[in-house]
């Protein structure tokens, strides 16, 4: 079968188009045809191992998993004997950052994991994106215990894990100000945000709101920045790990404390989970920014344009030859 594959960490250029066997089928295992996956910053993070700690899980001096795609839809094309859950020809979409796979025309997954139906009226593009960002916005959302009370600030309210943020949060009914570029004001206004920051033009610390929680769903921000904006047991989560690793060292060091706190949350995605995702897809509280679509021989573009840091929301690569 075709797939993208890389075989040393590096930069976008260490991927490329090879055949390789199609996977086989164990018994709870489904074998998707490959329709569209997304190429996100997992992806990215595990092909350039820019984190070194990412080697721990991806293989210590080369990658033990040839073929990345964390996230994908497609079509069941193959059962194993025991799978209850899907038949052949189910639509279906998932997240799986352990076994990766969707850069290719064929990615198996066990029944249990990170797979749902896709709901009916979206199409494989749109649901190639509903997982990933939605997945790690979900996380940090519980761990900080949002309730319809809470007024939340996101900073980076365009990103595929801060515009699901955003929808996640107005759906539990909370309150809703998201930090983005001007020219996108209005997008992050139609994702649901009460209230949204140009940060070209306004310091989003000057003001006299505070908030029980702030996201900073891009990493650009740090706890010392937006704590005076917290309320009094306000949480602070950042996805990154901040400058000199600090926020590893302030979330174990805050365990200890009480008051504003910064979290670092380890994610964790069950199909409970992706079941939630896809309620709220079918009830039409989230749905998933697409940016761009690239076509399968196009991944190294891809990837470059993800990693300039400038996508809104989603990048999206055709993989099935019917799309």
């Amino acid at each position: 079968m075709k797939a993208q594959v890389y075989t040393k960490y590096g930069p976008p250029e260490v991927v490329h188009l090879a055949t390789i066997a199609k996977p086989t089928v164990q018994k709870s295992d489904v074998l998707i045809k490959v329709m569209a996956a997304s190429v996100n910053r997992t992806d990215s993070g595990f092909r350039s191992a820019e984190y070194f700690v990412s080697r721990f899980f991806s293989g210590l001096f080369n990658p033990k998993q040839p073929v990345l795609g964390c996230e994908f839809s497609g079509i069941v094309s193959e059962i194993g004997a025991d799978v209850k859950k899907f038949k052949v020809g189910d639509r279906v979409f998932g997240f799986d950052d352990a076994g990766f796979g969707g850069h290719a025309a064929y990615k198996v997954i066990d029944e249990n994991k990170g797979i749902a139906k896709i709901p009916e009226k979206i199409d494989f593009i749109t649901a190639a994106a509903l997982s990933e960002g939605s997945h790690y916005a979900l996380g940090n959302i519980r761990a900080a215990k949002v309730d319809a009370n809470h007024h939340v600030l996101v900073i980076g309210g365009t990103g595929a894990i801060g515009s699901a943020a955003i929808q996640l949060i107005k759906a539990i009914g909370a309150k809703v100000t998201a930090v983005c570029p001007g020219a996108f004001l209005e997008t992050v206004k139609n994702l649901g945000a009460d209230r949204v920051v140009d940060y070209q033009t306004q310091d989003f610390t000057q003001t006299d709101e505070q908030y029980e929680f702030i996201f900073d769903a891009v990493g650009k921000s740090r706890f010392s920045i937006c704590k005076p904006l917290l309320k009094e047991n306000g949480i602070y989560i950042s996805t990154e790990l901040g400058p000199g690793l600090e926020n590893i060292f302030l979330a174990i060091k805050h365990q200890f404390t009480s008051g504003k706190k910064l979290l670092f949350p380890i994610p964790n995605f069950t199909q409970e989970d992706i079941k939630y995702l896809k309620l709220q897809a079918e009830l039409g509280h989230f749905l998933p920014l697409i940016d761009r679509v690239y076509e399968f021989d196009q991944i190294v573009e891809a990837y470059r344009y993800v990693e300039t840091g400038q996508k809104i929301g989603n990048v999206i690569l055709k993989v099935g030859e019917e799309l």
